[in-house]
């Protein structure tokens, strides 16, 4: 597998989809979903996208193709013509590109992906097996639904740790320093407590004073 995962910060770029099928509506969604502005090129309007915020074309008019692709920042190439997939592609070299129809010739994979509350946990088997994937995101789903894979009091975590996270950063200037007062509120008895009843404003008072204290050290 020549890649690794990445995060990609989708907010006010511009998505250019081309083709209107199941793939592209997923795209769209998703790409919606995390603050894009996205144009899709279709032969038909799907009704799924009539409620979203997409702007969409009927047709694949190749002019129009590539004045939006010199307007994207990513292109995804998702449509049953080989031909407007190949000249889309090619136009498309500098850009981060999305093959739907050969994964491989682009720069870019959309793996599946399992959302709870702040995390996000993406499967992607290399291309071998999608359908695997789609399979482990399932367990993945069943498993987080019976609190087997993390659970309340764990999501409650992140939380807090965010919340501290934010004041050290004001507060103490040693990065080691910060990381160790994160670790002692990560094993606080006290503060796991609070949590595990759903008190999370009662945690933060706690570990804002774990703070407090190792901030008069620093």
């Amino acid at each position: 597998m020549n890649g690794t995962s990445l995060f990609l910060k989708l907010e006010d770029k511009n998505v250019l989809i081309l083709g209107s099928g199941e793939v592209g509506i997923r795209r769209a969604k998703r790409f919606q979903s995390a603050g894009a502005n996205v144009v899709i090129f279709g032969e038909k309007l799907p009704k799924e996208l009539k409620t979203e915020n997409v702007k969409f074309h009927l047709g694949l008019n190749k002019e129009e193709i590539k004045k939006s692709i010199e307007w994207a920042n990513l292109v995804v190439v998702a449509t049953t013509n080989t031909e407007i997939n190949e000249y889309a592609s090619k136009l498309s070299e500098n850009k981060l590109l999305n093959r739907a129809d050969i994964p491989e010739k682009g720069n870019l994979i959309v793996p599946t992906k399992v959302n709870l509350e702040d995390i996000e946990i993406s499967i992607y088997t290399g291309g071998k097996s999608p359908l695997m994937a789609k399979i482990l995101r399932k367990k993945l789903e069943k498993l987080i639904a019976e609190e087997k894979l993390l659970t309340k009091e764990e999501l409650t975590q992140i939380k807090l740790q965010d919340y501290c996270r934010k004041i050290l950063k004001n507060t103490i200037l040693s990065q080691r320093k910060r990381k160790e007062v994160l670790e002692n509120i990560l094993v606080n008895e006290r503060i796991n407590d609070l949590l595990s009843k759903d008190k999370l404003n009662e945690a933060k008072v706690n570990a804002r004073d774990i703070i407090m204290e190792n901030a008069n050290d620093n």
